[in-house]
């Protein structure tokens, strides 16, 4: 479990080839500081498994199906990723609850520079448009965001939209972005449950009428 809160900016410094997955290798010093094997670390918002490290680097193994729905898909060495170790249960939630478990994907569209912060706008899949509500909150890359617009369901394609202040762009790999870029995404996991139990619930319950029996 996650807050969406960066610790640091690393770098994949190998990537190999493993089954139909690959093993990624990434420079880390803060994240490995006190990470044991086996530990979760999130990668851009992808949660990882240590299954070895160094003085300042860890090394994960990515299965198929994360390659096939996150950004990892085509890594390679230099990229910049960001990092944050799982919370422990005694910390502060300064984020919200993120479980790097990516929903999909999203392209950047514009972005907006202002004097004190930046406005992104980025694409979201259909299917996670309900999941997405201005003043809400996603992760994007790993990141804790709020939305601070959302597109109207009547519109073709939907988006959404989150406001960066200096903090943000210096200390993750947002800074770093360019409209036509994709970055991960995940969304609250409260309105996911909701969505699941709403799936099962009757079309029309029963509502009892004044005075009668229920």
């Amino acid at each position: 479990m996650f807050t969406g809160i960066v610790e640091e900016i690393g770098a994949v410094t190998a990537v190999a080839a493993s089954g139909d997955g690959v093993r990624v290798t990434v420079r880390a010093p803060k994240a490995v500081s006190d990470a044991g094997h086996g530990d979760s670390i999130s990668v851009s918002g992808v949660c990882l498994t240590v299954v070895d490290r160094g003085e300042d680097w860890f090394t994960a193994d990515v299965m198929r199906q994360t390659l096939d729905m996150s950004t990892l898909a085509g890594i390679d060495e230099g990229r910049a990723v960001n990092l944050e170790r799982a919370t422990v249960a005694h910390g502060r939630l300064g984020g919200h609850i993120v479980q790097g478990h990516i929903d999909g994907t999203g392209e950047i569209l514009d972005i907006r520079p202002g004097d004190q912060w930046s406005v992104l706008r980025i694409s979201l899949p259909a299917e996670l448009a309900p999941l997405v509500v201005d003043k809400g909150s996603i992760a994007v890359d790993g990141v804790s965001l709020t939305v601070s617009a959302a597109s109207p369901a009547s519109e073709p394609y939907a988006w959404f939209e989150v406001s960066l202040i200096p903090e943000t762009l210096a200390a993750t790999t947002l800074g770093s972005r360019s409209p036509g870029d994709r970055v991960n995404l995940e969304t609250d996991i409260l309105a996911r449950h909701v969505q699941r139990l709403l799936a099962f619930s009757p079309t029309a319950a029963a509502v009892p009428t004044e005075g009668g029996s229920r």
